[in-house]
């Protein structure tokens, strides 16, 4: 299993939890750290094309744009937010 370890602000943390409600993409741990399961959020991303698409005016904001572009590693199987 490889993962990615990220340290963020914690209102960086606030945001990403207020834009992924999915628990099969995104989830708080015990010790506060958020964790990502990348195949489910590549899945996620592919579903906000679709319903920007469909509903003009949505804002749904991805990761990257929250912890910044190009920090990523897509090759990991899980990103940990800390």
């Amino acid at each position: 299993m490889s993962i990615q370890e990220v340290a963020i602000a914690n209102n960086q943390k606030k945001r990403l939890l207020s834009v992924v409600k999915d628990e099969a993409v995104l989830f708080q741990d015990e010790n506060g750290e958020l964790v990502v399961n990348v195949a489910h959020y590549k899945a996620f991303k592919k579903e906000l094309v679709v319903l920007k698409t469909m509903k003009k005016g949505v804002d749904i904001t991805p990761i990257e744009t929250i912890v910044g572009a190009g920090v990523l590693n897509f090759d990991a199987e899980y990103f940990v937010f800390s």
